[in-house]
């Protein structure tokens, strides 16, 4: 069984079927599946999918992209939406600097920081999104050493994610580990100690590879896939399949504390 540990099932790609696949998918070997808000409306229907499925949880927060929507009013919607049991963690949060469409520079990191102080007060985990940022988005986990997190879809070096390990931090990983250029996250994977690695879809975006027919047809990913992260994985670390996903959805587990009954 899988733990899918990050997936977008607000989007609008799956209005046509949201309800029955995620019903679905404890009967297709995905035991959990966790929904990140990117502003109030997507933490909001994060929550509401979460509330609706015993085995999806979600996380709230403002993307880099919607930063400019994060006042104190939108905080404090925030913190109550974190509030719910249902929600594991903050997020998706970050940096991100490829789009020059984006918030400038300062006003991300300062969005940032007003959401790692609301983990803090809510001891909850973050879940960070850093493209082409890594030496602000360290600066600003160094700062605060008594938040802890995860960084999804990890673009980075080994050094730094030995550095984010050593910190109480995880790593995780999407279909783009199966990428037929993907030396990075390769290399990152072998590095580190399975036991500090999540996996995710990111759907519905990074579509695994091989792709499908379907693939081409539907252009979304789903946590039906996340298999293939996993198989991926496994090659790596010269394990079986059982074996890493049993071990990553554990990590999943304990990282987002979530109780073996669930």
């Amino acid at each position: 069984m899988y733990f899918d540990t990050h997936a977008h099932y607000d989007s609008p790609a799956f209005d046509r079927d949201r309800a029955e696949l995620l019903s679905g998918l404890p009967q297709a070997g995905v035991e959990l599946a966790l929904i990140p808000g990117c502003e109030l409306d997507s933490s909001q229907k994060a929550l509401d999918c979460a509330r609706r499925f015993p085995h999806i949880y979600a996380a709230v927060g403002f993307h880099p992209s919607d930063i400019e929507k994060l006042n104190d009013d939108a905080l404090e919607q925030l913190r109550r939406l974190a509030e719910d049991p249902k929600v594991r963690a903050i997020g998706e949060i970050g940096l991100d600097y490829y789009w020059e469409d984006y918030a400038p520079r300062e006003m991300q990191k300062a969005g940032l920081c007003r959401q790692f102080e609301l983990a803090r007060a809510l001891d909850l985990p973050v879940i960070f999104h850093d493209r082409e940022a890594h030496a602000d988005s360290m600066e600003i986990v160094r700062a605060y050493p008594d938040v802890r997190g995860v960084f999804h879809c990890y673009s980075g070096g080994v050094e730094q994610a030995r550095e984010l390990i050593d910190r109480g931090w995880m790593i995780s990983f999407t279909g783009a580990l199966t990428f037929p250029n993907a030396r990075r996250p390769v290399e990152v994977a072998a590095a580190i100690s399975l036991e500090k690695i999540m996996i995710e879809t990111d759907s519905p975006y990074m579509i695994p590879y091989p792709r499908t027919p379907e693939d081409k047809k539907f252009r979304r990913n789903s946590s039906l896939r996340v298999y293939q992260v996993a198989q991926k994985l496994a090659e790596i670390k010269g394990l079986s399949l059982e074996e890493t996903a049993r071990i990553t959805t554990e990590n999943g587990r304990r990282f987002f504390r979530i109780p073996q009954s669930s």
